[in-house]
């Protein structure tokens, strides 16, 4: 049995990953250097990700394998129809593979008349019928197919240039502004390696949604932490997005919604996504919720809020089914039931814990990379499941932790449970790792979830840590994923790593090694009761002006003080004393959203 092929097989359906945005298949000789050439350019400076062929991969008899796999791994395709386009037997090949491409893997396909008519195309007149009359004798199976070609493809929807007089450039700005959209449309999203259990939450969701119907629907993803709500959410996204005018997965809506203005700049992020390129100010939370009702409510679209803890998230971000067109979908993911009760979101799927099946197949793609123990592992594989308690996201960080180790490594760690609580479980992972890890490990829990990547690695290099190789070590770790160009952590890990923090001095701020929560922050500097314990400040307060009052002796106990990042408050007074030991510090009038890739 191919174990590999397992992993993916209940996942193949749903998710596609793309290598290019766009293939580009058109006439060399009519318009390499001229029309497609420009709009291939065009494209690029829009960080579209284009595939050109070589005029080297056109060379011999067949269509080069090269070819055929840029086209399979293309989210669109355009085709350029041109005077001699039809002559070439490989542009006819590739057409024939574009549009296998388009009913299989649900690829774009957008035709462009350059100076041709689409009716000479579809009916095989002109420069295209006397091509294919040239080469009946010789290719006479192959023209059968490329005549069909040439007739589905011109009845697709596109562009056409037919008049001499027209702008070449404002035809290549028209395509390049619908591929932006369609591109954003079409991004899909990271999901879980290894799915396992996914398809009966498919089934179950699908059924609830019933695409067929006309309807708006909001539909509720309920289920504890760690659990699998979001994974489910976003694989839902991956397979349903493309049948909608538009689409927004807005991540994180509990905590992007915690600071001051953060549910405005979700409004923003919900027009922003669905709406393309538009570039819309939100003065205000009742300013965006109206603008979501006017400019959303004829189109069908698919919104997906994740992890919504608070009532008055959903009736500012989607405050009821005639906000949106006829089609639309709403799904909405949380711990807590009776928010989507009182939201009259009565469609619930309630995600339950993995049977033991189920989870010791999970363990096992993560602590062997096969569908299921070694023979010499299987009990302490069972008694690791126990542990777990069906929990996914606990499996994958034990699983990931337990990869490549001995048997007495197992023997010792589960040992070592004294309970069979999941913060302990989860922990497991966090204390096998090197000091240094661990430090990287508390500033992203503490500090920089879902902060880009490259600004973490500045921050953390300039306190002498090795930030590149510790987030690689948290990455095979399953501690953080690195979606896009950004660092996630679990809420649940996100947590354990507060917690351990918090359990350095349970009672005195000033005496632990990191201070997030801005009442801290605020009560430590104004009344002088840190200590050399402290490493980091970074805290986003809440409402624009709140003062901090600065004294001169505020941080001359700090000895150990690296990172100061305060956002969103006034500070006042006087400093007379800086650590010696400070790498960072950033005063941010604004909210920390600078940051990171999602302006959230």
């Amino acid at each position: 049995m191919d174990n590999q092929g397992a992993s993916s097989s209940s996942s193949a359906s749903f998710i596609k990953s793309w290598k290019y945005h766009v293939f580009l298949s058109f006439r060399g000789e009519d318009t390499r250097y001229k029309f497609t050439g420009h709009l291939y350019n065009a494209l690029r400076q829009k960080e579209i990700h284009t595939f050109m062929d070589d005029a080297d991969l056109r060379r011999g008899e067949e269509i080069s394998t090269a070819l055929l796999t840029a086209i399979e791994d293309s989210k669109i395709c355009v085709v350029v129809f041109s005077e001699n386009y039809a002559s070439s037997k490989w542009c006819l090949d590739e057409l024939v593979k574009i549009l296998h491409c388009r009913e299989s893997k649900q690829q774009l396909v957008i035709p462009v008349f350059y100076k041709v008519k689409p009716s000479d195309v579809r009916n095989h007149r002109g420069s295209f019928g006397d091509a294919l009359a040239k080469m009946e004798c010789k290719y006479k199976d192959k023209v059968k197919r490329w005549r069909a070609a040439l007739s589905d493809a011109a009845n697709l929807s596109g562009f056409d240039l037919s008049d001499e007089h027209e702008y070449e450039s404002k035809l290549i700005q028209n395509i390049v502004e619908a591929i932006s959209i369609q591109v954003t449309k079409l991004t899909y999203l990271n999901v879980a390696k290894y799915p396992v259990g996914m398809e009966p939450h498919m089934q179950d969701m699908k059924k609830l949604l019933e695409l067929g119907e006309n309807d708006v629907r909001m539909v509720g993803v309920w289920g504890t932490g760690g659990i699998g709500k979001t994974s489910i959410a976003k694989f839902i996204y991956n397979s349903i997005a493309h049948k909608f005018e538009g689409n927004c997965f807005l991540e994180n809506v509990r905590q992007c919604s915690m600071w001051h203005g953060g549910l405005a700049k979700l409004q923003r992020n919900i027009l922003l996504q669905i709406l393309g390129g538009e570039k819309l100010k939100v003065a205000n939370v009742h300013k965006g919720a109206n603008m979501i009702q006017e400019r959303l409510s004829g189109r069908k679209v698919l919104l997906i809020l994740d992890d919504v803890n608070l009532g008055e998230q959903l009736i500012n971000l989607a405050g009821a089914c005639d906000w949106f067109g006829a089609g639309s979908r709403i799904i909405i993911t949380t711990r807590d039931k009776q928010l989507l009760i009182a939201h009259d979101v009565n469609l619930i799927h309630e995600v339950k814990i993995l049977d033991d099946d189920k989870a010791l197949e999970l363990l096992s793609w993560h602590a062997f990379k096969r569908n299921e123990p070694l023979d010499d592992y299987a009990e302490l594989a069972e008694r690791a499941i126990s542990y777990a308690q069906g929990l996914p996201l606990a499996l994958t960080v034990v699983g990931s932790w337990l990869y490549g180790r001995p048997i007495d490594k197992w023997q010792a760690a589960l040992d070592g449970f004294k309970s069979r609580d999941i913060e302990q479980v989860l922990k497991v992972s966090y204390d096998a790792l090197p000091d240094r890890v661990k430090d990287v490990f508390l500033d992203i829990a503490c500090f920089f979830n879902g902060k880009s990547t490259n600004y973490v690695i500045e921050i953390l290099e300039d306190c002498d840590l090795n930030p590149t190789y510790d987030i690689e070590v948290l990455k095979e770790k399953a501690l953080i994923s690195v979606e896009g160009n950004d660092i996630h952590m679990h809420d649940l890990l996100e947590e354990m790593g507060k917690d351990i923090v918090h359990q350095e001095s349970p009672n005195e701020p000033g005496a632990r090694s990191r201070l997030w929560f801005y009442k801290d922050v605020h009560d430590v500097i104004t009344n002088n009761t840190g200590t050399n314990k402290i490493k980091g400040i970074v805290a986003n307060f809440p409402n624009k002006g709140d003062e901090i009052c600065l004294y001169l002796e505020s941080f001359s106990v700090m000895k150990n003080l690296k990172i100061i990042i305060i956002c969103n408050a006034c500070l006042s007074g006087e400093v007379e004393y800086l650590p010696n030991n400070l790498r960072v510090l950033q005063y941010v009038p604004e909210n920390f959203s600078t940051a990171s890739n999602n302006e959230v």
